[in-house]
């Protein structure tokens, strides 16, 4: 039998430190644990091989032997593990298998090593900080509040930390006291055949602790629910649907935990007058049909007083002009946006018998050439009937 039989059935070099040894052993055995090939006979047999040569090679006397005389002056005799045959069952595997696992430290089980996680709690055990939870609040404002900003006053209630006990949860020093069932550690373990489970202590929660003597403001808890008056600045540019962020107006945080978070959700009324696109803002304009054809100036509406906008002559309904910079303020900073009005040519109702003579004098009047849509229409009906023959 050749003497690099142990290092290649674990791929490693002949001159592996121990630590290459046990990493490489490790990877090796959760690969190929019965547990994790349930009724698979050749990883079973592989399983006690590679746990067989790391048996052998993580003994340094036993690895000297092995190197000088090969496996049969390893096992010769009844010292070695199984007798003169090496491995005499899968006993002697798995117990090499908890010997490699032992000892990792952090809480960290078999059971976790070789599916993933625990049963509960986390590593480390004991005390466990934990931050509070978040909050969240709507505040409604105008619409010039959102253009302007403004600072508001929220009335809140909250988890904060008890003042009388200081989050302690105990009347005094003394009426604290280490867990009785776990020991101060936190979680509890549980062995089953060859697997170690941990848990949460059901006894203290995770806290590693008990209240003997609770304190009477906050029963035991560390924690009071507290109505408080929260000032929020909403700076200028928001937009309904909007979250600004308060860290620290959440609740208290146990066991020492930094506190949750306020979440301010904005919901902005609507306007008469205006109507919102991001930063621009749309303004309805409606213009008589004289001021249309004859062209005038208006005063326009803004949100910081008014601004002289010139209709042109032969304005048609829809026509946009745009104001800029007497848009929305950005709320990250970046300028303004501009207002966009919208004309709306009205045609004129109740008339008067004077006013009706006036009008059907100008029709006699009017002709193609002052009416460009229907002039456009015409010549589109125009080509459309050209293109069919009788």
């Amino acid at each position: 039998m050749r003497t690099m039989e142990f290092y290649e059935v674990l791929g490693v070099a002949k001159g592996a430190s121990q630590d290459e040894i046990k990493k490489a052993y490790r990877k090796q055995a959760l690969k190929y644990h019965p547990d994790k090939n349930p009724g698979d006979a050749d990883a079973e047999a592989r399983f006690k091989e590679i746990s067989e040569a790391y048996e052998v090679l993580s003994d340094s006397k036993k690895r000297e032997m092995y190197d000088r005389y090969g496996k049969e002056g390893v096992f010769a005799g009844a010292g070695g593990p199984g007798g003169p045959q090496g491995f005499g069952s899968m006993d002697d595997a798995l117990r090499t298998f908890m010997d490699a696992f032992g000892g990792m430290g952090g809480g960290e089980s078999i059971f976790d090593t070789l599916f993933g996680g625990g049963m509960g709690g986390g590593p480390g055990g004991g005390t466990r900080a934990r931050q509070g939870a978040s909050k969240k609040a709507t505040v409604r404002i105008s619409f010039e509040e959102a253009a302007k900003g403004v600072e508001k006053e929220l009335a809140i209630t909250r988890y904060m930390t008890c003042n009388t006990c200081e989050g302690s949860g105990a009347a005094s020093a003394k009426g604290v006291k280490t867990c009785s069932q776990c020991k101060g550690s936190g979680q509890v373990f549980q062995t089953r055949g060859f697997f170690s489970m941990s848990s949460t202590c059901p006894r203290c929660g995770g806290t590693g602790k008990e209240i003997t003597d609770p304190c009477k403001d906050c029963r035991g808890q560390g924690r009071v629910r507290e109505k408080q008056h929260v000032k929020v600045h909403i700076p200028a540019g928001v937009d309904s649907g909007m979250r600004l962020k308060m860290s620290g107006y959440g609740d208290a945080g146990e066991e020492g935990g930094p506190p949750g978070d306020l979440y301010v959700f904005i919901d902005v009324a609507p306007h008469p007058v205006f109507e919102r696109d991001g930063d621009n803002l749309f303004l309805d304009l409606p213009i008589g049909f004289s001021d249309a054809a004859l062209g005038s100036k208006k005063d326009i509406p803004t949100l910081e007083g008014s601004s002289r906008l010139t209709i042109p002559e032969g304005t048609q309904s829809g026509k946009l002009f745009r104001i800029r910079g007497k848009g929305f303020p950005n709320v990250h900073g970046r300028g303004r946006g501009d207002l966009i009005v919208r004309a709306t040519v009205e045609t004129p109702t109740h008339l008067t018998e004077s006013q009706k003579e006036m009008l059907e004098a100008f029709g006699e009047t009017e002709g193609i050439d002052n009416l460009p849509q229907k002039k456009n229409f015409v010549e589109k009906l125009k080509s459309f009937f050209s293109d069919f023959s009788i």
